[in-house]
């Protein structure tokens, strides 16, 4: 008997704590799948910042002020958005950028803009589809800077001189293969230096080159500081030669670099002129496009405040020489303030 009441309380000693064994265990999975939801709450509920760059130029030109003005702004005003502005290497290399997806957005040439999404010269075999336009931005006046002790005062006194044209394949580059062209001239007629603006300050402050053109908004920082160590010129574009200019290309306009934009250069000075462009990727989403086109017309002021060219970028000539198909975000802001 009492071996038979043993076996009975081991059999229920055994299936109680089988019972609580069954228990610890739907304790555990009922916690295992709330912490999980949990997991999946927080990871929904968690930052949805976005990161966006825009390209822009040599530090010694005017986009680069201006694009890291434009970053900020669009990330203290757009929430969960973070864009930065990255250092590029002019126009044709960014347009590049955005056919690899290697950035979101850039400042480019409104010409240069035009030839890569047509597939024309340099994109002939590498057309970028993809781009689309935010806004014209201010005008890139064309600067031929040449020391003064040089002689230089026309195009064709280029001659036989030592002159940078930009780097190989920028939109100054292009710029100059346009200018020479219009007078009759090409790279052969002088010593060819490819240069970023800011190598060719330095070297124009060296005396090693006689002269450089430079497509920016003026002031430029890198003229700025060559004005600083020595005497300058800016070479003027006769009239007839920039209408030629036009007449092949129609994006170029004509314009003046006024009086006293740099020290002693106490007349206007007669040059053509392309538009500053913020471009961007196809890709990336209508509505977030559509918000920081809205940002940057809204905040315009905090634009100006970072170049001279701030002041010239307007709402109203935001579509000025654009050549290329509009972001549909951007387009959806332009319509609705009657933009066109």
């Amino acid at each position: 008997m009492m071996a038979l009441y043993m076996d009975k309380i081991y059999n229920s000693d055994k299936r109680c704590r089988a019972e609580e064994r069954g228990r610890r265990m739907k304790r555990v999975l009922s916690t295992v799948i709330v912490l999980s939801l949990l997991m999946v709450l927080i990871a929904s509920c968690g930052d949805k910042r976005e990161y966006i760059s825009i390209t822009t130029g040599g530090t010694g030109g005017t986009y680069y002020p201006i694009g890291g003005a434009i970053a900020q702004t669009l990330t203290e005003n757009i929430d969960n958005l973070t864009v930065n502005s990255q250092v590029g290497n002019a126009s044709i290399a960014n347009c590049k950028l955005i056919g690899s997806g290697d950035t979101e957005s850039a400042l480019v040439q409104n010409n240069v803009a035009f030839w890569a999404y047509e597939g024309i010269g340099q994109f002939k075999d590498n057309r970028i589809e993809k781009l689309r336009g935010v806004a014209s931005l201010y005008p890139e006046a064309i600067q031929i800077i040449a020391v003064a002790e040089s002689g230089i005062k026309t195009v064709e006194d280029l001659k036989g001189k030592t002159v940078c044209v930009g780097e190989i394949w920028s939109g100054t580059y292009f710029d100059v293969i346009n200018i020479l062209a219009a007078h009759g001239m090409s790279e052969d007629d002088f010593n060819v230096s490819y240069l970023s603006f800011s190598e060719a300050s330095q070297k124009l402050k060296d005396n090693e080159i006689d002269a450089a053109f430079i497509t920016s908004g003026y002031p430029t920082s890198s003229v700025t500081d060559v004005n600083l160590v020595c005497e300058i010129v800016i070479v003027p574009i006769a009239e007839d030669k920039i209408a030629k200019m036009i007449e092949e290309s129609p994006y170029y306009t004509k314009t003046v670099i006024p009086a006293g934009t740099y020290t002693g250069i106490n007349v206007d000075v007669q040059t053509a002129t392309t538009m500053a462009m913020w471009v961007i990727s196809a890709d990336v989403d209508n509505d977030l496009v559509y918000e920081m086109t809205k940002t940057l017309w809204e905040n315009q002021t905090e634009v100006e405040s970072a170049h001279e060219k701030g002041a010239e970028i307007t709402l109203e000539t935001a579509l000025l020489g654009m050549g290329i198909p509009l972001h549909p975000g951007a387009q959806k802001y332009y319509n609705e303030k009657h933009i066109k």
